[in-house]
């Protein structure tokens, strides 16, 4: 790999990827940017308040953006096939890092959730490094399940399993319901029987159910999103102050850089309510074009699917799509009050290297898959024979053929 290939505006090789990939690369660089710009506005006035220096997160997040394109670029020239056979070990390591964070001097509590283990001056969420992983791996397995073993079917089920309860201990529900949604529709698309996905998305409800009913604080945000304005200073507050900050955007928004409710009114709101702020800047006309970049990008995805050379690639697509696109949605769910309020980062443009970091990866590995399509394409036209899907092997066990 060249040392311009880390550098995605001098990389020359992208003029000979297919369509979709060029396209894709672009409108996710049109997303990160348009991010970074949201991002800076939204915490200046909170570095000046807390580091007296508005550029304090800026620059943090330009170090951080430096990192996540090398992961980017890497991904985007590597065979896809190096995912796919490492796609176990990064389950298994990113679940053991989850648990990790419950251990004392390890992890690292930030609002009464422990989520972050600290390596030198970056904080390491692993409930976020694991989401690519877990698309590629379940990919992986409901991909070929006819071609499994009940015993290899049933050990990854329970991984799966176990990794939404490590993620959902921390406490984090609204990660483990995105990554146990797109783990669902990733089975959903692979054609798994009616019986067991109504059976597991019945479970699903009830752990949630369970979850919100046993712990206060998140029986409270229930709570106060069916009537934020009962308890406006309060439980209530940051619904209230997300909804106002929307809401005074009203048609063109009130410029870049003038936001209000960053002034110290609308907590966090460089990362869970981004969205808020960039509503409040640039209105109904920004949320459009947002809107617009995200049916497109989510369009594109799916269309990538449906061109992909084995049902892997196509299920990994759908679940990076899911992945991407379905958490921006759910973040601006929360910040317009259509959901509760959550701690669910904007992928690519909330604060954050773990989450920049994952989003990126995902990104380029639903890039990847497009540039994959377009070389299988190639290589067949000279072998009109039926291709014949290779089961990929587990480390430890052979999967069985029909």
């Amino acid at each position: 790999m060249k040392l311009n290939q880390f550098i995605p505006f001098f990389d020359t090789t992208a003029r000979d990827w297919s369509t979709e990939a060029r396209f894709l690369r672009w409108l996710t660089f049109v997303w990160l940017m348009l991010g970074f710009m949201v991002m800076c506005s939204a915490s200046f006035p909170a570095g000046i308040q807390e580091f007296n220096n508005g550029w304090h997160y800026p620059i943090r997040q330009t170090i951080n953006l430096v990192i996540g394109m090398v992961f980017f670029n890497i991904i985007v020239h590597s065979p896809l096939k190096r995912m796919l056979n490492i796609a176990h070990w990064g389950v298994l390591i990113f679940l053991a890092l989850i648990f990790a964070t419950r251990l004392p001097g390890v992890g690292t509590s930030v609002n009464g959730a422990a989520r972050w283990i600290p390596i030198g001056p970056f904080l390491l969420q692993p409930s976020e490094f694991i989401k690519p992983f877990l698309v590629l791996q379940s990919a992986r397995i409901f991909g070929q399940w006819d071609n499994l073993t009940w015993r290899t079917r049933l050990t990854w089920l329970g991984i799966f399993c176990v990794v939404l309860f490590a993620i959902l201990l921390q406490p984090n529900l609204s990660t483990t319901a995105l990554c146990g949604i797109t783990i669902w529709l990733i089975a959903l698309a692979a054609g798994l029987p009616m019986y067991y996905m109504s059976m597991t998305a019945g479970g699903g409800l009830l752990l949630a159910t369970i979850s919100i009913t046993f712990r206060e604080y998140q029986r409270k945000r229930v709570m106060s999103f069916l009537n934020p304005w009962n308890d406006a200073q309060g439980d209530g507050y940051q619904l209230t102050q997300s909804l106002m900050a929307v809401g005074s955007g009203k048609l063109l928004g009130s410029g870049f850089g003038q936001s209000q409710q960053k002034m110290g009114f609308l907590p966090i709101q460089y990362t869970d309510f981004i969205y808020a702020i960039f509503a409040e800047e640039f209105g109904l006309i920004g949320g459009i074009f947002l809107l617009t970049l995200m049916i497109a990008y989510a369009s594109l995805a799916l269309w990538i699917s449906t061109k992909a050379k084995t049902n892997i690639y196509r299920l990994i697509a759908i679940g990076i799509m899911v992945l991407i696109v379905g958490q921006a949605m759910l973040n601006i769910g929360v910040a317009t009050g259509a959901l509760p309020t959550t701690g669910l980062p904007f992928p690519m443009w909330s604060y954050g290297g773990s989450s920049l970091w994952s989003s990126l990866i995902s990104a380029a590995i639903l890039i990847r898959v497009a540039r994959e399509n377009t070389e299988a394409e190639i290589v067949d036209m000279g072998d009109r024979s039926p291709r014949r899907q290779r089961v990929l092997d587990f480390p430890g066990r052979k999967a069985r053929r029909r």
